[in-house]
């Protein structure tokens, strides 16, 4: 059999077992390629060279420019899995026409296959998450009795929307499991240092699970400590407490760490045999087997094409303060803490991904591709694949509604009320004009103004397009808004 070649996002058992020789590759262009966090790069050299050490006489780690250099030093046709980006893709079909690659293996990081996602969306235009959410329950049996689901509802959404504990900078739940970095990662940090690529970020303590061993010793820290807690407030923001009772699960399963049917059936056992509150896992199974396995397959499914979607002509660039991560100046507390966040750790959670900086970049007209690359460089867990999905159509809305009926977009009192920063802000979630006007309140009659419209034909947004309409100011608002320059 041909030697196996392993992309850094392949690194759990399920992609190597049963391979003679394993080769990776430590490829200096793609390192310095975009200015990736630093704390990412760090994880993804962490990540191939603890594994290189655990395969011992099985792996062959090169070291080159590329990996076109490397292969051909190393002289035996590879075979290799399907790789997580169109780039990667076009470079494995580059590779196989000279020779380098033997044959393209159908990859085992998902639940579903490519070829079963297809067969599923058919003719489909519109691709409603709910759908592919349950026949992926049906399929792989989970959380059911029976045919039924487990409950009598399939969705318990409703029940995980609880704002912030009252009085309470802590969630108050046991703490997520830590990792504690070793030679390899002292070593990955010096090299880092001697390859001076561009990056952003800081550089920081690792967090993140990057062995199969610290990434089941962290699955199964979230599931018996930490799942229990998690559903209630998972939708809410507090300061102090970033991680709250999210799994920070996401860096290992998008570097092929984990099984995602692993991880939900460990779910599924939690409340079955402890009686885990069925809202919380259900919550936590729709993030894994739901949303995170249909944004992969239609990654794919809807092409490299989908990134140019830009359904509201918004051309403006993101500002350096945003881009290169210097949130010193800027006043609102919520988006200052989710750009600290990106900066000091590479990771915020969902909703300060969606409803805070999607929201801000939605407001203000940031032209949608540059968003999506700059969540892919500056997230440890941003990859290709992850971001289109979530931020062109998801939180954009870029693609004029392939996958969300409305644009995610809300003004103060969503983030007062979901959040613990508006309290302390130097703006003020109830004022739309005036220097004390939050830019998300404004921002968010101002950006209705603009495209009210459009707006009008979308009957979720409805009710908001009446109420732009009784806005004595809104005119106002928008002449404030387009000069604003203090966030």
């Amino acid at each position: 059999m041909p030697p196996l070649l392993l992309f850094g996002d392949q690194l759990g058992p399920h992609f190597h077992e049963g391979y003679d020789q394993v080769v990776l590759v430590e490829s200096s262009a793609a390192l310095r390629r975009r200015p990736y966090h630093r704390q990412k790069l760090h994880l993804v050299l962490s990540g191939i060279r603890h594994l290189a050490r655990e395969l011992g006489d099985r792996a062959v780690l090169l070291r080159a420019n590329t990996y076109r250099e490397a292969l051909r030093e190393f002289g035996r046709p590879v075979l290799v899995h399907e790789p997580g980006s169109h780039a990667a893709e076009r470079l494995v079909a580059a590779l196989r026409a000279e020779g380098l690659v033997d044959r393209v293996l159908p990859t085992p990081a998902f639940a579903l296959s490519r070829a079963e996602f297809a067969s599923w969306a058919g003719a489909r235009t519109k691709f409603l998450m709910e759908d592919f959410y349950r026949e992926q329950r049906r399929r792989f049996g989970v959380l059911l009795d029976g045919d039924e689901p487990v409950g009598g509802r399939w969705n318990y959404d409703a029940d995980n929307r609880e704002p912030p504990p009252r009085g309470s900078a802590r969630l108050g739940v046991p703490p997520p499991w830590w990792p504690e970095e070793d030679e390899v990662d002292a070593e990955v940090r010096a090299d880092l240092d001697a390859l001076a690529a561009p990056t952003t970020g800081v550089d920081g303590p690792r967090r993140f699970a990057i062995t199969r061993g610290e990434a089941l010793a962290a699955l199964r820290q979230f599931v018996d400590h930490r799942l229990a807690h998690f559903g209630p407030h998972e939708d809410a923001v507090l300061g102090k407490d970033w991680a709250m009772a999210h799994s920070l699960l996401s860096v290992p399963l998008n570097h092929g760490l984990l099984h995602p049917l692993e991880v939900v059936r460990a779910a599924e056992r939690a409340h079955r045999e402890h009686d885990l509150p069925l809202a919380g896992v259900e919550g936590f199974v729709r993030q894994v087997l739901g949303w995170r396995e249909y944004v992969w397959h239609l990654y794919w499914h809807l092409g490299p094409e989908y990134l140019a979607r830009n359904n509201f002509h918004a051309e403006s660039e993101l500002p350096e303060w945003w881009s290169r991560l210097r949130p010193g100046g800027v006043r609102a507390a919520c988006l200052r803490t989710a750009l600290e966040g990106v900066r000091d750790r590479g990771w915020v959670h969902h909703i300060q991904r969606l409803m805070v900086l999607g929201n801000h970049a939605l407001q203000r007209g940031f032209d949608p591709r540059a968003l999506n690359d700059w969540f892919a460089t500056a997230f440890v867990d941003g990859t290709p694949w992850v971001m289109p999905v979530n931020v062109i159509g998801m939180s954009q809305h870029a693609d004029g509604g392939a996958i969300a009926t409305k644009p995610y977009l809300s003004g103060g009192a969503y983030l007062n009320r979901m959040t613990d920063h508006c309290a302390g802000c130097w703006f003020d979630p109830r004022k739309r004009t005036g220097d004390r006007a939050c830019p998300f309140t404004a921002g968010y009659w101002a950006w209705l103004q603009r495209h009210e419209k459009s707006m009008s034909r979308n009957h979720r947004m409805a009710r908001a397009v009446h109420s732009l309409r009784r806005l004595a100011d809104r005119e106002r608002v928008l002449a404030q808004e387009g000069e604003r320059e203090i966030f």
